[in-house]
């Protein structure tokens, strides 16, 4: 431990956890690796922990956070970007510090927008099956040039800007939307800000990259998708709870959508970053989602690059030893 003994429990443990954080928190921290997820009911398994991390789908609601106070938590450093999981206003009621890794490789989130647009539109993951089966046909296995087509940008942050970038490099025209719109960059980039309805009438392709707010939960619904120009493909890299599934299933079997790829989905917890391989799927909606020739899920994966895992576990490490030294918290990664 620490000279002010201080342990971290660190909730929702993967592999990768063990080989990133233990050398960016430093010798300072003691580390306890937790396999499950934090929630109400396995709070006490961080008593006597100065800090707790955890990941996007541990549950830190009110009564978490009262519990964790009570056991002598003071800093809940979450290895993710977003921290809707959390409730900030419980936390700060109750004088814990909540940190978040402001920023880490865009670069990795948007280049797997990109691949799973790639993939799903050239049929990529049902021609991997077929062939691994001996299976050479190529019927149904039509996609379309990105070139000269038209992708919509939902939110030119970090990630979303990086994708227009590279949707601009196969010569598609982008279109974008973001409630700040960047007329600057728009101009330097040849990018166009247009309103959300304009955007889903023009897009052949349509890549979210916004956070997940009270505003923009279910922002996809069936009023937004019947705005959509027919055929379109969606991607969506950013948070589940911004689409509705129950209308995006009825697009797809309607056929109003040519395609959905997503590395989220509103329900996840309990089912993404687990092999559930022996199971029976409960998840009924997320099952019937997986039986359409033209969805494309992978399971939360799109930071899951060397680059960005070092920039978590140095952000989280530093926020961890700042609990000790007392020294400043990473900038821009304090929420209270």
């Amino acid at each position: 431990m620490g000279p002010a003994g201080c342990s971290a429990a660190i909730f929702d443990t993967k592999p990768y956890d063990r080989i990133h954080l233990p050398a960016a928190a430093g010798a300072d921290i003691h580390l306890r690796f937790l396999s499950f997820r934090l929630s109400a009911e396995t709070a006490g398994a961080a008593h006597g922990d100065r800090a707790v991390c955890v990941f996007v789908n541990d549950v830190v609601d009110r009564e978490c956070l009262k519990q964790l106070s009570a056991q002598g938590t003071e800093l809940l450093a979450l290895r993710c970007t977003g921290f809707n999981n959390v409730d900030l206003a419980a936390a700060r009621e109750l004088g814990i510090t909540v940190t978040r890794v402001p920023i880490y490789s865009p670069y990795a989130v948007a280049e797997h927008a990109v691949a799973l647009l790639l993939a799903l539109n050239r049929r990529v993951h049902r021609a991997f099956n077929r062939v691994r089966e001996l299976n050479f046909s190529l019927q149904g296995l039509v996609g379309f040039d990105l070139n000269a087509k038209t992708a919509g940008i939902v939110g030119t942050g970090k990630i979303g800007r990086i994708v227009a970038r590279i949707l601009r490099g196969f010569g598609m025209v982008v279109v974008a939307y973001d409630p700040y719109p960047d007329a600057a960059w728009a101009a330097r980039e040849g990018i166009t800000y247009v309103d959300p309805f304009t955007l889903a009438s023009l897009s052949d392709v349509i890549s979210l990259h916004i956070p997940l707010t009270p505003e923009t939960h279910h922002i996809i619904r069936r009023e937004t998708i019947d705005c959509m120009k027919p055929g379109v493909i969606l991607v969506n890299v950013s948070r589940g709870a911004l689409i509705d599934t129950a209308a995006l299933i009825e697009a797809l079997k309607s056929g109003r959508l040519g395609g959905v790829a997503l590395d989220v989905y509103e329900e996840e917890e309990g089912v993404f970053f687990e092999d559930l391989s022996g199971t029976v799927l409960q998840d009924d909606l997320l099952a019937r989602m997986l039986t359409f020739p033209n969805v494309l899920i992978t399971a939360h994966q799109a930071f899951l690059t060397h680059e960005a895992l070092m920039d978590i576990a140095r952000t989280t490490g530093a926020n961890l030893r700042a609990l000790v030294t007392g020294d400043p918290f990473v900038e821009g990664s304090v929420l209270t």
